[in-house]
């Protein structure tokens, strides 16, 4: 589904990216780990256009984007939940759930606000609140609903559940495995490890602008090395 091969990225002068190269499967849910600093966010930033490659290529559904602006990747069928959540502030979780609503990819059943409050039922309770008057972990399940009204064929989480309390962790948790029973793909980057493991097949670790590890769960399990190693994790 997505394949990025030899990925280069810089901001200005500097690079940030050493050949990066991953892939993900249809209705595969996969993570990117790594210590602050060592890429993640940029090969996401990458991924949607927002810090083009300057060399490598990225394909979504076979087709090289790595040209493309934003808006044209994101109507392509790639979702994007922001490190942040960015949400609008000044509107409310309706008008921020229906103000980039669409099917461009023609979803056969597209999302509407009563799967979103499936998936999440406090935002049905917040229905008319504005995004400003609403918990950290309200925004955060507002900024997965609103992308999902684009109706992706992948979604991409940028620190899932960073800073939110335990259980709006859990309702987090608990959205995306209902996401992942309905077949989509997922990239999650998170630093709980024990929920990420729970819900992915596959993973990357980045260090330095690179890729310095993958494999599955189980090869995961199997090296227990690697929490200290890559992630300061004892």
């Amino acid at each position: 589904m997505l394949e990025l091969c030899g990925v280069t990225s810089f901001y200005g002068e500097s690079q940030a990216l050493f050949g990066v190269s991953l892939h993900i499967r249809e209705s595969e849910v996969v993570t990117l780990l790594g210590r602050n600093g060592m890429g993640k966010s940029t090969t996401i930033r990458s991924i949607m256009g927002l810090t083009p490659a300057r060399t490598g290529t990225i394909r979504y559904l076979g087709k090289e984007i790595q040209d493309l602006p934003s808006y044209k990747i994101a109507r392509m069928g790639i979702g994007l939940v922001p490190e942040g959540r960015q949400i609008f502030p000044n509107l409310t979780v309706r008008e921020n759930l229906i103000a980039t609503a669409s099917n461009y990819r023609k979803a056969p059943q597209p999302y509407s606000l009563s799967d979103i409050f499936d998936i999440f039922p406090r935002l049905a309770d917040r229905l008319t609140h504005y995004g400003n008057q609403l918990s950290g972990g309200e925004q955060q399940m507002l900024a997965v609903g609103r992308a999902l009204m684009i109706n992706p064929g992948l979604l991409i989480l940028d620190e899932a559940t960073e800073g939110l309390a335990p259980l709006i962790r859990k309702e987090i948790w608990r959205g995306l495995k209902i996401l992942k029973g309905k077949g989509l793909a997922i990239l999650i980057i998170d630093k709980n490890i024990e929920a990420l493991m729970a819900i992915s097949e596959r993973h990357y670790i980045m260090e330095k602008g690179q890729i310095a590890w993958s494999g599955t769960t189980e090869d995961w399990q199997k090296k227990p090395e690697l929490k200290s190693r890559y992630l300061g994790i004892d």
